[in-house]
């Protein structure tokens, strides 16, 4: 039943859920603002109907954990069954323990923070595995039975959450805070989940391609892959190096490229997920520690 479950990932889901809950009591709740999803759907139960938001948490998702359990899979199923838990029993410790943090005058800053703490706590849930139940389960139906995509299911739904929490409690300022604090959370989850440390892949057209690849193998322990291309200003066939690096090592790159071809034509992009030998696996293809 818990083969293949890691007591690391339960610990960091329940830490991403600590920080998720203190950030929808003391930033979302305190200052009304919304949410979106099934968490948005417990704020419009508590400020419509002062229903306890830990026990909507749990009584909406029970019956999108039975309906999902064979959509989610085993392990990304009890994960999800930790981090919606989690959430519940945290929800229910800060009501009943809250800090009046006093930034009432200053909404801009509750928005910020309500997206900050919600970003990070999501972000961490998301990137060892964890969902917080519902809107990703409703997502997978979309995706199954309606061909809709995740993404757009998702924003569908979190769209009408949205609607429904402006016409039951929220009022155009209130409104416009929580849009912010959404942005803010979204690009705070990206940022997790990609983590601190992002790649950067690097396309190189150079005449002295072999002494590049060789001396950035050797001087960085990276590896370079060669495409065959073709020039269509030249009208001649070339090769173009491909290799992945980390954003520190981006001037080390430049340097070396530099100091074989000052003229060579170098494109750089963001590689937003790195996965493999010297990013997620070691040289004998182990997992590297997180």
């Amino acid at each position: 039943m818990f083969e293949g479950i890691k007591i690391k990932n339960s610990i960091f889901i329940i830490l991403g859920a600590a920080i998720f809950s203190f950030g929808l009591v003391h930033f979302n709740i305190q200052n009304e603002l919304a949410e979106g999803g099934f968490t948005g759907i417990t704020l419009i139960l508590l400020f419509a109907f002062n229903w306890d938001p830990a026990i909507m948490n749990l009584i909406l998702n029970i019956p999108m954990f039975i309906i999902g359990w064979k959509l989610l899979g085993k392990r990304v199923f009890i994960y999800t069954v930790i981090g919606t838990v989690s959430v519940s029993i945290f929800l229910k410790i800060f009501m009943a323990n809250q800090i009046d943090i006093h930034l009432q005058d200053d909404m801009f800053l509750v928005a910020l923070f309500a997206g900050l703490f919600i970003g990070i706590g999501l972000g961490i849930i998301f990137r060892y595995g964890g969902t917080t139940g519902g809107s990703d389960i409703i997502a997978r139906l979309g995706h199954k039975y309606i061909g809709w995509s995740m993404g757009k299911t998702m924003f569908l739904f979190d769209a009408l959450v949205i609607l429904v929490s402006w016409a039951v409690y929220l009022d155009h300022r209130s409104m416009m805070y929580t849009l912010v604090a959404l942005f803010v959370g979204a690009r705070v989850i990206d940022f997790v989940q990609e983590g601190a440390y992002a790649a950067r892949g690097a396309f190189i057209i150079s005449e002295a391609q072999g002494e590049i690849a060789t001396k950035i193998t050797a001087e960085m322990d990276r590896g370079v892959t060669v495409f065959k291309g073709y020039g269509h200003f030249t009208k001649s066939d070339r090769e173009i190096l491909y290799c992945v690096v980390g954003k520190n090592e981006i001037m080390r790159l430049k340097s070396i490229i530099n100091s074989v071809d000052p003229y060579a034509f170098v494109s750089l992009i963001d590689a937003h997920e790195v996965m493999g030998e010297g990013f997620t696996l070691d040289e004998q293809k182990k997992p590297l520690e997180r």
